[in-house]
């Protein structure tokens, strides 16, 4: 008997080395601090969720923009030992992004994060027929994510960073996704679905406003937040591609979130489908 095909996504965002530095206290204007070796991991929302999705055992394709140097291979390659398809990362003559992040010993960061060759994707060769979802966050331009809304029904957006986003954009998305935060911008009763995560209390998916669902995470040993809601978007992603119902969608999702800060990194704990089951089984 042939195996039942793989649901189909497409990750359309960003792709950044993170460059990590430990100090013991944030630098103030004009004052030099030393700190601990610098720290090089794959970063980038776009590249965290197209991992995120893999992991959960979709055949998943990032649509992406990197430099043509050593940053760029290496990111490239990091998703391909995931399983990600890479054949649609677009290169540019602009450096691969880079974000630079400085952390104290609380725990408290700064970061500055230059965009490079992600600000120059573009859609205009790539084929988004065939994926069951397509998964897009705001870390590439406004015109990507208006093009996106406008050919595809299936379109996931995670409004993150927070930045402003046309209403008739946000209006054909098939799902938004935002923090509590980012929620407060939007018109909630405009939309057909919304999911609004809020940490460590779950999240809501509202309708037109109406709350549809709603689920709390698993307790969990938490070891680092960084990448968790990445993981969520993939994750109700996933669920999306299969036709989910959103209480299972979004039970699925905040579990997988809250498995995603037991290990460091945005991309250090990546659960799978089977994971995530398990632990839905033992709250059922």
């Amino acid at each position: 008997m042939t195996p039942p095909a793989r649901p189909r996504a497409a990750v359309v965002g960003s792709m950044n080395t993170d460059l990590v530095v430990r100090c013991v206290h944030l630098p103030r204007p004009g004052e030099t601090v030393l700190g601990e070796d610098v720290v090089r991991l794959p970063g980038g929302k776009g590249a965290n969720q197209a991992a995120a999705l893999a992991r959960l055992g979709l055949d998943t394709s990032m649509v992406a923009c990197v430099g043509d140097d050593e940053l760029g291979r290496w990111l490239g390659g990091s998703l391909e030992a995931l399983g990600v398809d890479t054949s649609l990362v677009q290169r540019s003559v602009r450096l691969t992004g880079t974000a630079f992040i400085t952390v104290d010993e609380a725990g408290e960061n700064e970061i500055v994060v230059a965009p490079g060759a992600n600000a120059d994707l573009r859609l205009d060769a790539v084929d988004l027929e065939g994926f069951d979802v397509v998964l897009a966050q705001m870390e590439v331009s406004a015109e990507v994510i208006d093009e996106l809304a406008r050919r595809t029904s299936s379109l996931v957006l995670n409004v993150a960073p927070a930045r402003a986003v046309a209403a008739a954009t946000l209006s054909r998305c098939a799902v938004v996704i935002a923090n509590e935060l980012e929620a407060k911008s939007l018109a909630l009763d405009g939309l057909a679905h919304c999911v609004v995560t809020r940490g460590a209390r779950g999240a809501v998916h509202y309708s037109f406003g109406d709350v549809v669902a709603e689920a709390a995470p698993p307790v969990v040993e938490v070891v680092d937040t960084v990448g968790a809601g990445d993981v969520f978007c993939a994750a109700y992603a996933a669920r999306f591609a299969l036709n989910d119902d959103p209480v299972r969608a979004l039970r699925f999702a905040v579990t997988a979130g809250a498995l995603a800060t037991t290990a460091l990194g945005a991309q250090g704990s990546l659960p799978t489908t089977k994971e995530v089951d398990t632990w839905l089984e033992r709250a059922s």
